[in-house]
């Protein structure tokens, strides 16, 4: 049976991000895992991990089986403490869905907390799938104004696709959900409910 690693990262309970999220693990027919990173934050990493990073690249291992067994120091494994439940989860996922929306151009800090705790030097999920389930205030579609200030959909997919060498990433987005409350973008309350509503029929 598949396994679903379910992570939200919207700082609002109620968001589209979530909506289209839930929409997806709904339809699921394996078995998940959920876990949301605003609600119950990761720590930041701290030097005691580089430690740990840097001995897994000094020596060449790329088994995450086997990070364990170049913990040594206290410190080491303190911070080990809190990496190895997160990356087991990572580990038994067939797909990870990421409610991701869009902060400031990119994504937001607690979901870039994760991405430093499970990732190490050469770390493969060849074989892994990516869905990310996005929300944008404005619109950053190809061929948009502001399609080159989108370092949210190209961050993610240059570091899912580029560090962990999974092929199948997957984005569906939610765009100009700022016309519900910004008077500026109010004439395009219309485009609004019709990408909502592709993004919901997509997932």
């Amino acid at each position: 049976m598949t396994h679903l690693l379910h992570l939200d990262s919207s700082a609002r309970r109620a968001s589209f991000s979530r909506e289209l999220s839930a929409r997806y693990a709904a339809t699921w027919p394996g078995t998940r895992t959920y876990r949301d990173l605003a609600a119950d934050p990761v720590p930041v990493i701290g030097e005691a991990w580089t430690e740990i990073c840097d001995a897994v690249l000094a020596a060449g291992i790329t088994d995450p089986a086997h990070y364990a067994d170049l913990v040594e120091s206290p410190r080491q494994q303190e911070a080990w403490s809190i990496v190895e439940p997160l990356l087991a989860e990572l580990l038994e996922a067939d797909v990870v869905l990421i409610g991701a929306p869009m902060y400031n151009f990119s994504i937001p800090a607690a979901l870039k907390l994760w991405i430093d705790q499970v990732t190490f030097p050469r770390m493969s999920l060849r074989g892994k799938a990516f869905v990310i389930a996005g929300a944008r205030g404005g619109t950053y579609a190809p061929g948009t104004p502001r399609a080159p200030f989108d370092h949210h959909e190209r961050y993610l997919r240059d570091f899912i696709a580029g560090h962990y060498d999974v092929d199948d990433v997957r984005f569906v987005h939610a765009e100009l959900t700022n016309a519900l409350v910004d008077p500026h973008l109010a004439a395009r309350e219309a485009e609004r409910v019709a990408s909502r509503a592709a993004a919901l029929a997509a997932l």
